[in-house]
């Protein structure tokens, strides 16, 4: 220890330059670091520890408060300082003095400053603000040191609010002719791309110009950003992938400097981030995949070298081979590879092997049945984390045939199991296990009952709640029903009747419900009984106060007539007077309903649990009363981080710089500027040099002498009526949480009996015929999300075609192709360019694409589109806003469906209304699916086509949509239930906005079946931007001031202008206006403010100024996200023109 602490000192004066004396490489015995340091490796506890550091931390107090410390001491306090805070003690009086350094010491105690700060302060910190100033001066600094401290600071702490004050200085330094100055600057947008990637959208054509720089430190920072965009957006980045590929062939080439070399190898870490991008880029797209087949080869026949870090570019090139379109030569080569992990004696690559065969085994399952008597003997590892990844690889390949001698092992882990995370992710996936393939009732009441004991108050919430509603609903067998709450009903009476208190809390809770609700099925079993079980267990000392109130509302409902009426008196008695105001209020209900039988059979009925309740989130009921009370005078609500703001504007901060010219978006940041827009005018004025007004006229006033005074404090000043209060906008329901929805019945498998054998081999092997079990053939895997034909156990009712419940887990469970097993093991598109709803599909080459890339486009289809399944109608319909014009010429083709034209089919009355381009959306056997939107001033409506191509008819269709971001509801007699042979069925949707993102995606079902053979169904997504509910907002200048004041959700951003030979601001908002449907309610002078609504009334404003050659604009509402994602659009809209 003591070597430790001498070369830590040693090396301290170098780093930090505590000692300005040329050739000193030691800490002076008199330096006061060096003895702070050399007394807390001297101390034998803990309490000594916090006196000396009390006794160091008042003399650096003192000393950084004394106005004779220069700034050298000053620099050794600091350093101190951060020496306490590291060890865990506040010093916070410090943190002041650490942004004073920064600001006025030399480089070297600027250097000190900012790391001082960098460790001292978070984003968040209001002292940031006082560093904003300094990060500006010093980026605009000759001397190199400062400009690349300040680039430090900026890419680590810099708060989200202050980019747009420092956005074109970082800027500028992508041309600097330094690459280290040029890398900085790179990694503090990649920064900014993460906290706000609204900010740096435009100048996304200079990351391109970094991935090609000559220096490939700057090159390799850039692809840190380059893989956040491609992770959101891979179909906008394809035209990229020549350039990755030839980057990771000049690296594996050895073609970089020896610099970047680790342990012989070129560039390691670059190779994993180039193959994680081409493994995004490939997936799902053939012609892509192509391009990189020759690297990958490469790359794996390099990386052959027995080292840690060959090992890590040898998995992440398995994972890239799994992902994009496969190729046989490299699928043999990748699966040596995971072979050789997997049979090493080594702990690690037996680890790395186990996770590399659990990512890809759900495309090759016979790869686990090569190395099944591996896998067995990983079962008995003695390292728990490759038990762990073990049994991953066990439930990634679970079905119904090996279902239970998979959970066994999962319980036999569980129950030796001292890890709480490791607890509760086993005990998620053994309830998955067991809802999906249990293969008969008491083996699921049992598992059930085994996963609860296990995971105890730990576990998840979901899981007894889902037990519950599944108990709830019931199936679609009445006889299904009652025999498993029965068994439920007789399984929890028995642990009662046992030791009751070694069962968790959770688990009581679950018991007395199901008691509660069902214990009247067994006749012989009186309520009396059952009502003095659940009394003893309000007698326990370990029973909470939670687990209380559930047995006392059990008891409710089983008091009947006079049963039990005995014991309900005694507990209500005794919990009348509980401090606990719900046991309290559970114990008037035991009361008062076991007294009156006729009132507590109208209040809780049997065999209600199952009906549905209806959830006015809303809170409609209450209008009347606000109504009332505004008219009173009352004041509106307000939410709670507006009245904060309100609270805060006496003592808010001023972010206006001192002596330095901030963005126009910047000099209006002020948390006081809640007034209106006009404020962004008022200190335009100011964002000018301070100097260059002092020149003019030798005055610094404003000169606004003949200016027309259109804005002020109060909102617009023009003479206007008394207007009537603005109408409440309301804000979107919160989402619902979907309910489960399972697949088809169906007789279960029955699994194997183990024979047990004194032989250990022999027994091993038995194990393997059960563990791998239906793997010899890829259409009897179960892929974990995805579907197979062996049939469910458990079949939950439908709610209806058009329920939420029923989309969610049924598109989670239906049959995928072969080429997109591992879609949902990478990050999904969050911001796809390429929308569904906007493909043009007239082209036959792209069609071609989209057929080899299976679901490049929609995410979720999955069948196979061949060019019989594109049907649209010409490119030349298409409009300005991406519309078909109303009543587009047929062009059916007579020789067959091929060429139908479905705009034909749309509704009498929508057929008149501009809508987008018919797209394909699935196809499979006879079936085609399309779908459009249809554009109303009031609503949007998605119209779905359903063309049947075969001889038969098509019966019992069921199309189910659902979506996270939008409300779907079925348009009054449009739900379709059959297809006529040749003809095409409509069904209608009416869209509305919940959750505002900037594009929604619709995901659907539609489950159908032939007069002969067995029921299909097919998945698939459509998605749209969000500015296709846009619509204009008319309003006047006086209503437009009224309601900039009642908004609290913003967003500020400077935008590009667009000059096509007239007036710039105009222009610009002429175009935005086209694109976006917006309405300019006014332009005055410089500036114009515009308004728009989404649909269902929910309104959004913006206010525009012209300010440095560029549009800053500010948006406002009163629904979140919003502004962000209009601006978004805003942005795409003229970056494109």
């Amino acid at each position: 220890m003591s070597d430790v602490v001498e070369k830590t000192l040693t090396a301290l004066p170098s780093l930090l330059s505590l000692d300005s004396q040329p050739g000193s490489t030691k800490l002076s015995s008199t330096s006061k670091l060096g003895t702070l340091i050399r007394g807390i490796t001297e101390l034998t506890s803990k309490h000594e520890e916090e006196k000396l550091i009390q006794r160091e931390l008042t003399s650096i107090k003192e000393q950084v408060s004394s106005p004779n410390t220069s700034m050298r001491q000053m620099k050794e306090l600091m350093v101190r300082a951060i020496y306490c805070e590291m060890l865990g003690y506040e010093a916070s009086f410090s943190y002041i003095h650490a942004i004073k350094l920064a600001q006025q010491g030399t480089a070297l105690e600027k250097r000190v400053g900012y790391l001082a700060v960098s460790l001292f302060l978070n984003e968040s910190h209001e002292l940031l603000l006082l560093l904003v100033n300094t990060v500006l001066k010093d980026l605009q600094s000759t001397n190199l040191i400062e400009v690349c401290m300040a680039l430090t600071v900026v890419s680590q702490i810099f708060p989200k609010d202050m980019i747009p004050a420092i956005l074109p200085l970082v800027e500028e330094k992508l041309n600097h002719p330094k690459e280290i100055i040029r890398r900085k600057a790179v990694l503090a947008l990649y920064k900014f791309y993460l906290i706000a990637p609204n900010q740096v959208q435009h100048i996304h054509n200079k990351f391109r110009k970094a991935l090609c720089d000559k220096d490939p430190g700057v090159m390799t920072a850039s692809l840190h950003i380059y893989l956040q965009m491609i992770q959101e957006n891979p179909e906008g980045y394809k035209d990229l992938t020549t350039s990755f590929v030839t980057i990771l062939k000049q690296v594996v080439g050895g073609k970089l400097p020896m610099d970047f070399n680790y342990h012989s190898v070129p560039a390691p870490w670059l190779q994993i981030q180039l193959l994680r991008i081409l493994s995004l880029l490939g997936k799902n797209d053939q012609s892509t995949s192509e391009i990189m087949y020759e690297v990958l080869d490469e790359s794996l026949r390099r990386a052959e070298m027995n080292h840690n870090i060959t090992y890590a570019i040898l998995y992440e090139c398995v994972k890239c081979i799994y992902t994009i379109h496969p190729k046989s030569e490299l699928l043999e080569k990748a699966a040596k590879c995971i072979g050789n992990f997997v049979l090493s004696p080594k702990i690690n690559l037996k680890y790395l092997g186990l996770k590399a065969l659990t990512y890809v085994v759900q495309q090759d399952p016979k790869l686990a049945l090569q190395h099944q008597m591996t896998i067995i003997e990983c079962l008995d590892h003695p390292d728990l984390i490759i038990k762990r990844e073990t049994l991953e690889l066990l439930f990634r390949i679970t079905n119904a045939q090996n279902v239970t001698v998979i959970v066994e092992k999962m319980l036999e882990f569980l129950r030796i199991n001292k890890d709480d995370y490791t607890t509760i992710d086993l005990v998620g996936k053994v309830a998955e296990l067991a809802e999906k393939y249990a293969p008969d009732n008491e083996w699921f009441i049992e598992t059930m009952n085994t996963v609860f004991s296990l995971g105890g108050d730990m576990m998840q919430p979901d899981i007894p709640n889902s037990f519950l509603k599944l108990l709830s609903e019931g199936f679609d067998s009445v006889e299904e029903d009652r025999k498993l709450r029965l068994f439920a009903v007789d399984s929890y009476v028995s642990l009662l009747q046992g030791e009751p208190g070694k069962l968790p809390q959770r688990f009581l809770q679950v018991i007395s419900w199901v008691l509660g609700e069902y214990s009247y099925l067994r006749k012989e079993l009186e309520a009396a009984t059952v009502l003095k079980l659940l009394a003893k267990l309000l007698d326990m000392k370990n029973t909470s106060s939670e687990t209380k109130s559930w047995v006392l509302m059990a008891m409710t409902k089983l008091c009947e007539g006079r049963t039990g009426l005995s014991v309900a008196q005694e507990v209500s008695e005794t919990y009348s007077s509980s401090l606990d105001t719900v046991l309290r209020q559970r114990a008037q209900e035991l009361q008062h309903l076991s007294q009156e039988w006729e009132l507590q059979a109208r209040v809780l009925p049997r065999d209600a649990g199952h009906e549905p309740l209806e959830v006015d989130s809303s809170l409609s009921f209450l209008d009347g009363f606000v109504s009332e009370a505004l008219a009173a005078g009352a004041a509106p609500y307000k939410p709670q981080h507006q009245r904060q703001e309100e609270l805060a504007q006496a003592k808010a901060l001023s972010l206006e710089p001192y002596g330095l010219s901030l963005p126009i978006s910047m000099s209006s940041c002020s948390i006081a500027d809640r007034q209106s827009p006009t404020l962004l005018s008022i200190s335009s004025g100011l964002s000018g040099d301070s100097t260059e007004l002092s020149h003019k006229g030798g005055s610094t006033s404003l000169k606004l002498d003949g200016v027309k005074r259109v804005w002020g404090r109060e909102g617009y000043l023009a003479q206007r009526e008394p207007v009537e209060e603005c109408a409440h906008v309301e804000v979107p329901s919160p989402l619902r949480s979907p309910n489960h929805q399972g697949e088809a019945d169906g007789s279960p498998s029955q699994t194997p009996t183990l024979t047990p054998t004194p032989e250990p081999e022999q027994e091993k092997r038995q194990l393997a015929s059960s563990l791998f079990v239906g793997l010899s053939s890829q259409s009897s895997l179960c892929l974990m999300g995805k579907s197979e034909p062996t049939p469910q156990r458990f079949r939950r009712k439908a709610k209806g075609p058009a329920s939420s419940s029923a989309a969610s887990e049924q598109i989670s469970n239906s049959l995928v192709s072969t080429l997109s097993t591992v879609d949902n093991l990478l990050c999904n598109n969050l911001l796809d360019s390429n929308i569904t709803s906007e493909l043009d599909v007239s082209s036959l080459e792209q069609t071609s694409q989209l057929a080899h890339g299976l679901t490049a486009a929609n995410g979720h289809c999955d069948v196979e589109l061949t060019d019989s399944d594109i049907k649209g109608s010409s490119p030349s319909l298409i409009g300005d806003k991406g519309l078909v014009d109303a009543d587009p010429g047929s062009h059916e083709d007579p020789d067959g469906p091929k060429d139908l034209c479905l705009s034909s089919h749309l509704p009498a009355e929508l057929s008149g209304l501009s809508h987008s381009e018919i797209t394909p959306l699935c196809s499979k056997q006879s079936l085609d699916l399309s779908a459009c939107h249809v554009h109303k001033d009031d609503f949007l409506v998605l119209v779905v086509f359903i063309y049947n191509s075969s001889d038969s008819d098509i019966q019992q269709i069921i199309l189910e949509l659902d979506s996270d971001e939008l409300e779907v509801s079925c348009v009054c007699d449009s739900r379709v239930q059959e297809a006529r042979s040749h003809s095409v069925a409509v069904c209608q949707y009416f869209l509305t906005v919940k959750r505002p993102s900037v594009h929604v995606e619709v995901v659907g079902i539609v489950s159908y079946q032939f007069p002969v053979g067995t029921p299909q169904s097919v998945q698939f997504s459509y998605k749209l931007p969000l500015t296709s509910f846009i619509r204009p907002l008319t309003l006047t200048t006086e209503e437009y001031g009224t309601m900039w004041l009642d908004f609290s959700h913003d967003t500020k951003q400077n935008l590009t202008l667009i000059s096509d030979g007239q007036e710039p601001l105009a222009a610009t908002l002429n175009m935005l206006e086209k694109k976006l449907q917006l309405h300019v309610v006014e332009v005055i002078g410089m500036e114009g403010i515009v308004a728009c609504r989404l649909l269902q009334d929910q309104p959004c404003l913006m206010h525009c100024r012209l300010h440095a050659g560029t549009l800053a604009v500010w948006l406002r509402s009163p629904v979140p996200d919003l502004p962000d994602c209009l601006m978004y659009h805003c942005q795409r809209v003229l970056q494109e023109h």
